[in-house]
């Protein structure tokens, strides 16, 4: 039985199913063409394609610029989700995951405007058009390629990062320790402590502001009894000269001192009676008593606020070490700065692969500008001059038709003038008319009367 089935139709319905079969064929291959991924990327970038179909050789140059575009979004989602990873620690992965995403979409969204926006202009017009959308992609480069040299620098970037932050804690810890002495010296009067003060109880400070005060009430003190006893040892001197063997005078039955010598004991007596000294002598012992305990509680509060001071510049240390744990973008750009300019070399590198980073995220404008303009842009080109035309000739139809338009209007506004001018005329003259036949009735009925009487 399948020896009995024919190879193809019998004549007379073989060109119906040639026919039928080149339309097929046709059908097959305008969808494989409007369909699939080739198709996918060159939408991508705008590409009709009723009119590549007519220029069907350029149709792997403009799938594999489409490819370009997409692999361009592609690197910047993959960069921004890099980048996020590494300014917020700890972020998810599917967050990092779903700004890359966002930002990839973004990229592909403004290349894929920047290169369809440039099909269809040759010569210098294309040029004017990509330069300035060769800037724009090269700024959007730039977004790109921060993030992946990071992460090609990134050992040495966290290397030249812990290296500064030994060097700020170091620094630190210098400017806490000269600005909180040990000893308790106020440092407020100076300038350059304004931002490295800490507050510690107990301070020696005060004890020794205590000393101080103690120390001078002692020596005022002393100062006080040693004039009286100045004073004393005076009057005892005038006392004894006074008084001596050699002024006494016979008095009565024997020798006998004189008054002035009564006198200088009186007043002797009376000095020491009326002095406060004994008082003073006795604040005096009071006050050494309290300057040796305080001296005693010098000693042993040193020793305590010492350790305190340690402790807190400790703490303000450990703080600010822990606040140096995230690597913030601006500090890991300025270390790649640092490693990039330490060495001739790695500054070499690091604007090579700027280079390099920057022309793949330009690649699709450059692409574009380095290919020049294709067939496909000079029939495009021709279709929207072909388009302009239309639609001026279109505006210009539309015009003359607006115009003949309005005359018809006018002229049939003319015309309904003319009518209503005469419509109007001739109900006026009826109405004058009218007018005259009453007057001469009346003027007849008035005639008719006048006659009668």
């Amino acid at each position: 039985m399948a020896a009995d089935t024919p190879v193809r139709p019998p004549e007379e319905s073989y060109d119906a199913w040639a026919a039928e079969a080149a339309h097929a064929h046709s059908t097959r291959d305008a969808r494989r063409r409007t369909h699939g991924p080739a198709a996918f990327l060159r939408r991508l970038i705008g590409v009709r394609e009723e009119i590549l179909d007519r220029e069907s050789a350029e149709r792997a140059r403009y799938t594999w610029y489409g490819a370009i575009v997409l692999n361009t979004a592609l690197l910047g989602g993959a960069s921004m989700a890099m980048a996020i990873g590494t300014v917020r620690e700890g972020t998810p992965v599917a967050g990092a995951v779903a700004v890359g995403v966002v930002w990839a979409w973004i990229v592909l969204a403004l290349d894929s405007w920047l290169v369809s926006s440039t099909h269809g202009y040759t010569g210098g017009r294309a040029v004017r058009m990509l330069v300035p959308r060769l800037f724009l992609s090269v700024v959007l480069g730039l977004t790109i390629a921060e993030p992946l040299l990071f992460q090609i620098f990134d050992r040495e970037i966290r290397q030249e990062m812990a290296v500064d932050r030994e060097r700020d804690l170091a620094d630190f810890r210098g400017g806490l320790t000269a600005c909180n002495p040990l000893d308790g010296t106020d440092t407020t009067p100076r300038a350059d402590c304004d931002d490295f003060h800490l507050t510690v109880k107990g301070a020696p400070a005060s004890i020794k502001e205590d000393i101080a005060d103690n120390t001078g009430a002692v020596t005022r003190l002393g100062r006080q009894i040693k004039s009286y006893n100045d004073t004393l040892d005076k009057k005892l001197a005038t006392e004894r000269r006074e008084c001596a063997r050699n002024r006494w005078i016979w008095r009565g039955n024997g020798w006998d001192t004189t008054e002035t010598c009564e006198r200088a004991r009186a007043d002797t007596s009376a000095y020491k009676r009326t002095s406060k000294v004994a008082q003073y002598e006795e604040k005096r012992a009071e006050l050494v008593t309290k300057g040796n305990a305080l001296s005693e509680q010098l000693i042993s509060t040193g020793t305590a606020y010492r350790a305190d001071v340690k402790k807190a510049i400790d703490a303000k240390v450990a703080e600010r070490k822990d606040s140096q744990q995230h690597d913030g973008l601006l500090l890991r750009a300025d270390a790649l700065s640092t490693v990039a300019w330490s060495d001739g070399f790695a500054l070499f590198i690091t604007f090579l692969l700027h280079a390099v980073l920057l022309l793949v995220d330009a690649m699709p404008v450059l692409a574009k500008l380095m290919s020049g303009p294709s067939e496909y842009d000079r029939r495009l080109g021709e279709r929207r001059e072909a388009n302009q035309r239309i639609h001026l000739e279109d505006l210009d139809v539309r015009r003359q038709v607006a115009g003949i338009d309005h005359e018809v209007r006018r002229y049939a506004a003319e015309v309904r003038a003319e009518e209503d001018k005469a419509r109007l005329g001739h109900a006026r003259y009826k109405a004058r008319a009218e007018h005259a036949r009453m007057v001469r009735e009346e003027l007849d009925a008035r005639t008719a009367r006048l006659l009668g009487e």
